[in-house]
């Protein structure tokens, strides 16, 4: 491993651990999402507490998180599984939020970013089944879980050298998933109302 990976793994963990739903909220004058709604800090949480476009700036960034560090490290030629290696790091990030006391989301949307610059077709895919299972059940946890689950199945499919870093992410993931595996399996997991 190189110097160079080594900085660009760093530099994924520092930018994943910028906690957006927590900045957007304090910048709208919202409820910290770690303390309200289900207290996870990400865009499903913002929209409870705060609505649709906190939500989607949520989102967005959270996204960027991902892409920005694995793009960069895709043009200057680094390799493949340590490509992985630094989405993972961008996922720990946001898990484990340097500047947040380590109280941070479920990485979902910023493993989803990471992928899009190596295997965008395998982005494409997540996305469609997370609004597949998501339009049916209603429940965001259960449509990220049944994501995650296929997304190993989807990398070895479509760009099998990423397979084990997916893996990966798979599952950490679902590890932060606990919770709501718990509440799906007791049946108190609750579906996301639309807002009025």
């Amino acid at each position: 491993m190189t110097a160079l990976t080594l900085l660009m793994i760093l530099s994924a963990y520092l930018l994943g651990s910028i906690s957006s739903a927590v900045v957007i909220c304090r910048l709208w004058g919202l409820p910290d999402p770690r303390k309200e709604g289900s207290g996870n800090p990400g865009a499903t949480n913002v929209y409870r507490v705060g609505g649709k476009i906190p939500a989607l700036l949520t989102l967005w960034f959270d996204v960027l998180k991902g892409m920005v560090p694995v793009w960069g490290s895709y043009f200057l030629g680094i390799e493949p599984f340590f490509l992985g290696l630094i989405a993972v790091a961008a996922c720990l990030g946001h898990i484990f939020p340097l500047y947040f006391h380590f109280r941070g989301g479920k990485a979902v949307a910023t493993a989803l970013g990471a992928m899009f610059p190596v295997a965008w077709e395998m982005a494409l895919l997540l996305i469609v089944t997370w609004l597949l299972v998501f339009r049916i059940s209603r429940v965001s946890s259960l449509a990220a879980l049944v994501t995650v689950c296929l997304a190993p199945f989807y990398a070895y499919w479509i760009k099998p050298q990423y397979t084990v870093p997916v893996i990966m992410i798979s599952l950490l993931i679902l590890w932060r998933h606990q919770a709501n595996i718990l509440r799906l399996s007791s049946g108190k997991e609750k579906a996301f109302k639309r807002r009025r």
